[in-house]
């Protein structure tokens, strides 16, 4: 290593490099030397090929000891540099604060947020969300920041869609969407604190579906059905024996099906995975679909071959025809598909099954969901009266009034 040579300027030194040039001379490297509490202190500056001169690193010298003298500024060059770089990481940090606070709800659901759930969530389910957002929550606060949200914003939000005569599961779900655009933003380090939503009051949602189909109904739909489309037909039949949502036959695979024990396991539930129990006809159906189907893995499949992600529109096509919502004015009481599942319960509660049962059979993870068919026992409520009264004559508790007419 070349050896350190001293210049006209006290504290002042350099050393050349062995081979590399600057101009016509060989590159130089400028140190300083000062006295700091009663210690020798000396720290490298740079190559005159880096911008610095003899002059400059004197300079630097003076200023050193003249902060040292004064008690102002830095003694050091290293706290000169570390306070530079503590500066520059402060506007950087700020810089990035800014930025934050300048992305609006509606940038950060389309250039964020969506592309993420798309790639993350069912197909049904993004399509959703983004429907939601588009037609509701752009409109009202897409342009706004996470920061500049309010309870008020949102309490209009509501408002506007009850005003449309939007049911209350759609301004639940509207709400959720937005909950949820809102805690990714906040997994991404983009806002802190809970979402505002919060601090509304959502409309209570009564939309429990009592309405169940007769056993002529079923055979009429059923007839209908069969003659249109026979994959829609066996999804109902499905469905009517053994309680199956939609979207649990939509992913319903040959690998889950056990023929031998007349069983199928259902994974993709709302609640924790369910076996359902096939019919003698559901047994007959899944046979022969799996018989003509080959090696596909799924067991119902759309026009491409892939899982069906929306309903057939024969379904409802074919409720219409056969009048059973005519003159249905509550959504709660129109036959949907998911009616055939209400019709598998309500059937399995009028022929005796108990409704801890059904509920296993459902997959229902409260008993509190399956009370609604209770009013369906076979004159259970009657025979439990009937039972009471038996029990007053028997120990002869006679009522007042019949007392009194003694």
């Amino acid at each position: 290593m070349a050896k350190w040579k001293s210049t006209k300027y006290p504290g002042v030194r350099f050393r050349e490099h062995p081979t590399r040039k600057h101009g016509v001379s060989f590159d130089k490297y400028f140190a300083i030397r000062y006295q700091r509490d009663g210690k020798r202190k000396e720290e490298g500056q740079g190559w005159i090929s880096e911008g610095w001169t003899l002059q400059k690193a004197a300079l630097k010298l003076a200023e050193l000891k003249e902060a040292a003298v004064t008690g102002k500024g830095e003694t050091r060059l290293s706290e000169k540099r570390e306070k530079a770089r503590t500066e520059k990481k402060t506007l950087q940090n700020e810089k990035e604060r800014k930025e934050k606070d300048a992305v609006t709800i509606k940038n950060y659901f389309n250039k964020i947020y969506y592309p993420a759930i798309r790639q993350e969530k069912k197909l049904k389910t993004h399509i959703r969300e983004e429907s939601l957002f588009r037609t509701w929550i752009n409109p009202a606060i897409g342009h706004k920041t996470f920061k500049d949200i309010s309870s008020f914003d949102l309490e209009r939000l509501r408002k506007t869609m009850l005003d449309e005569k939007r049911s209350p599961r759609s301004v639940q779900y509207c709400f959720a969407t937005f909950r949820q655009i809102w805690n990714h933003a906040r997994i991404n380090g983009l806002i802190n604190g809970e979402s505002p939503t919060r601090n509304v009051k959502l409309p209570k949602v009564e939309n429990q579906r009592l309405r169940f189909f007769s056993h002529e109904e079923v055979e009429n739909l059923l007839e209908k059905l069969e003659s249109k489309s026979q994959q829609v037909y066996d999804m109902t039949l499905l469905s009517l024996h053994t309680g199956v949502r939609a979207g649990e036959i939509f992913s319903l695979t040959w690998g889950v099906v056990d023929f031998d024990n007349r069983s199928a396991l259902i994974r993709d539930s709302k609640g924790k995975p369910r076996h359902v129990y096939l019919t003698e006809a559901t047994q007959d159906m899944l046979e022969r679909r799996h018989e003509n189907q080959g090696a596909s893995e799924i067991v119902f499949k759309d026009r491409d071959g892939e899982q069906i992600q929306f309903f057939s529109k024969t379904f409802d096509r074919t409720v219409k025809e056969l009048g059973f919502n005519d003159g249905v004015t509550d959504r709660r009481d129109k036959a949907t598909f998911h009616t055939c599942r209400h019709t598998f319960a309500s059937w399995h509660v009028q022929s005796g099954t108990d409704l801890y049962t059904v509920k296993e059979l459902l997959g229902h993870s409260t008993i509190q969901l399956t009370e609604r068919y209770s009013h369906l026992r076979p004159d259970g409520l009657k025979k439990a009266a009937r039972h009471f009264d038996n029990q007053l004559k028997e120990n002869n508790i006679i009522p007042l009034e019949k007392t009194e007419h003694a």
